[in-house]
């Protein structure tokens, strides 16, 4: 189910930024469940239709579509992280480095 990750000097160097986020999680690749529960577009940097986090910030949080708004589930897959961030505004990406 996932691509292998390499480092890649040929490849830019980016900084992404929530400036606003109702909740992230940083997990160790090792211990990541993989479902088929879970339904997003992309590999790498993925949006999320539907997740298990999701379903917990739903159940665990005030957050809703009125407050503070229609909110997101982004997931970056990393070397060693899985990164998940669930937002109401979309992330700013920035190239820091070009190769």
């Amino acid at each position: 189910m996932f691509s292998q990750i390499y480092k890649d000097d040929q490849k830019p160097v980016v900084k992404i930024t929530f400036d606003f986020y109702i909740a992230y999680s940083v997990l160790n690749e090792s211990y990541v469940v993989q479902e088929r529960y879970e339904k997003y577009k992309g590999t790498f940097f993925r949006l999320y239709k539907k997740s298990r986090y999701l379903d917990y910030i739903s159940l665990g949080t005030i957050a809703t579509s009125d407050y503070p708004g229609p909110f997101k589930h982004y997931g970056i897959c990393a070397l060693d992280h899985i990164i998940d961030v669930v937002s109401v505004e979309e992330p700013i990406i920035e190239v820091i480095q070009n190769t």
